[in-house]
């Protein structure tokens, strides 16, 4: 006959490590998601940073006054951007990198050996290049992120990065940057669908 104590010690042993199996996968999974939001802010804020640091040096050592502008603005906008989104790291308990990735920080070198025309035209190739990247992954944050806030916050954002990435094609075309027809039919396109639901 067995033993009723043992099989109940047994039992109630099984059901604790069934909990604990649940409860550690619930962790990992939790885990997996924070860590998949840690890395769009760590990398949104460095991207930021390098912005604002780009921007700066194009007021500074740009020759074409609208690259200049845009520089100040990249400069004004995403020093703005950041403040939120440290903010928004600072509710989150993720701590932010403070400064650049080695990749920004490579351009600022090649950059700072430019100036005038020369420097304005890889200046604003950099940044056609940079926004096309931004407005790739702030889409995909809105759409796949895996925390409400983090996920407002990009989706907020989308916007102006567009305005940014338009902005920027402009004023790389003026200069003498070859912008891809490709993607200025893509966004002519989307403009021209916008224009065409707003009259509707």
């Amino acid at each position: 006959m067995k033993n009723p104590l043992i099989m109940g010690t047994t039992a109630a042993i099984a059901g604790l490590l069934m909990s604990l199996g649940v409860a550690s996968a619930a962790e990992h999974a939790t885990a997996k998601a924070a860590h998949a939001d840690q890395h769009f802010l760590k990398e949104a804020v460095q991207g930021g940073q390098a912005e604002v640091t780009l921007g700066q040096m194009a007021v500074k050592q740009g020759e074409d006054k609208e690259v200049k502008q845009f520089g100040q603005r990249m400069a004004d906008d995403h020093s703005k951007a950041n403040d939120e989104l440290k903010s928004l790291a600072a509710a989150e308990g993720v701590t932010l990198p403070t400064d650049m990735n080695e990749k920004a920080k490579a351009t600022r070198q090649r950059l700072s050996k430019l100036s005038g025309a020369d420097f304005d035209r890889a200046y604003m190739e950099e940044m056609v290049k940079d926004h096309k990247k931004d407005v790739a992954e702030f889409e995909h944050e809105a759409q796949q992120g895996k925390d409400p806030e983090v996920k407002n916050w990009a989706a907020k954002t989308v916007p102006t990065l567009k305005e940014h990435l338009d902005a920027a094609e402009n004023t790389a075309e003026k200069v003498g940057v070859k912008v891809s027809s490709a993607d200025k039919s893509s966004e002519n396109a989307a403009a021209h669908g916008k224009s065409a639901r707003h009259h509707q």
